[in-house]
C-alpha cells in the first residue's frame, strides 16, 4: 500500500513543481513599454516673463501608483494590462509630459523639477484621479479617461492663483493594447494643451 501513495504524492508533487515553474516564467516575462507624448501643437506664449515655473510630481490614488496601465471591465473594477505597462510610473510620466509642454510654450524663464534646496517663483500642484480605460457601454471599443485638478501656487506667500480640473474623454474602436495606448497618448495631449493654456493666461501671457 505504501508504494501507490508515494507514487502517487510523487506525481503530485512533479505537477505542482512544473505549475510553480510555468508560473514563475510568465511572471519573468518582460512587458513591452510604452512612451506617451507631449504635443508638438501645444500653445506658445508671444512674450515671456523671466520667472521659474516648478512641476510637483502629481498626487495620485494608490491604483495609479505604478508603471502599469489601468482599465476598468466595470465602473468599480480595476485591473491592468497583461501585456503593456509605462516605461515609468504613472504620476512621473505625467509629470514629465508636462514640464515639456510648459517648456516647449516659451512662456517662462525655468519650468521644471524642483532644484535640491531651492524655490520657484510658482509651483504647479496637481493630482491625477483617473488615467484609465473603461469598457465602453455599448460593448465595443473603450473609453480613455484622464483627469487631474491642478493649483497654481505663488511660492512667496503661498496663495493659489488659480484651481482647476481637466477632464478628457477620448473613445477608441478596440481594447488591442496599441490602439488603447494610441487612446491614451490622444486624450493626455488634449489635457496637455489645456492646462498649458490655463497656466499661461493665469500667468497673464497671451497665446499665439
Amino acid at each position: 500500500m505504501l508504494r501507490p501513495i508515494l507514487t502517487i504524492l510523487a506525481a503530485t508533487a512533479f505537477l505542482s513543481g512544473c505549475a510553480a515553474i510555468s508560473a514563475l516564467s510568465g511572471a519573468a516575462t518582460p512587458l513591452e513599454s510604452y512612451d506617451l507624448q507631449a504635443p508638438a501643437d501645444g500653445p506658445v506664449a508671444r512674450s515671456s516673463l523671466a520667472r521659474q515655473l516648478v512641476v510637483e510630481v502629481p498626487s495620485a490614488p494608490g491604483g495609479l501608483m505604478t508603471d502599469r496601465i489601468m482599465i476598468r471591465p466595470r465602473p468599480l473594477q480595476a485591473q491592468y494590462l497583461t501585456d503593456g505597462q509605462w516605461s515609468a510610473e504613472t504620476p512621473e510620466m505625467m509629470q514629465t509630459l508636462i514640464v515639456r509642454t510648459l517648456e516647449d510654450s516659451n512662456g517662462l524663464r525655468y519650468v521644471g523639477r524642483r532644484p535640491l534646496g531651492s524655490f520657484g517663483d510658482y509651483v504647479l500642484i496637481s493630482e491625477l484621479t483617473d488615467m484609465q480605460a473603461e469598457a465602453a457601454p455599448a460593448g465595443q471599443g473603450a473609453n480613455i479617461r484622464v483627469r487631474l485638478t491642478a493649483r497654481l501656487v505663488r511660492e512667496s506667500d503661498a496663495s493659489v492663483l488659480s484651481t482647476r480640473t481637466f477632464n478628457v474623454t477620448y473613445p477608441v474602436a478596440s481594447t488591442d493594447t496599441i490602439v488603447l495606448v494610441e487612446g491614451f497618448n490622444a486624450a493626455t495631449q488634449i489635457m496637455l494643451k489645456d492646462l498649458s493654456g490655463w497656466v499661461l493666461n493665469t500667468l497673464g501671457l497671451r497665446v499665439g
